[in-house]
């Protein structure tokens, strides 16, 4: 075996790997738009949303954020 040939298979590998995760971002980001109902201009949102909770870096709310006191 050579070293290219090598090298060709480690780059398959990590394409593959690629897809995979693009797959289930995608497929996640599909469940996201079902579930407020289909209704349309959040793809975005769903899409960084489910990016986020694929590569297990999910937003945290801002829980320190100053509270506006009430009248």
């Amino acid at each position: 075996m050579t070293a290219k040939s090598k090298s060709r298979r480690v780059r398959s590998a990590k394409r593959t790997g690629s897809r995979d995760i693009e797959e289930r971002i995608r497929s996640r980001a599909y469940e996201l738009y079902e579930q407020r109902g289909r209704g349309d201009g959040f793809a975005l949102d769903d899409w960084l949303q489910a990016e986020a909770e694929v590569l297990g870096a999910r937003r945290q709310p801002n829980v320190k954020a100053a509270r506006v006191p009430q009248c």
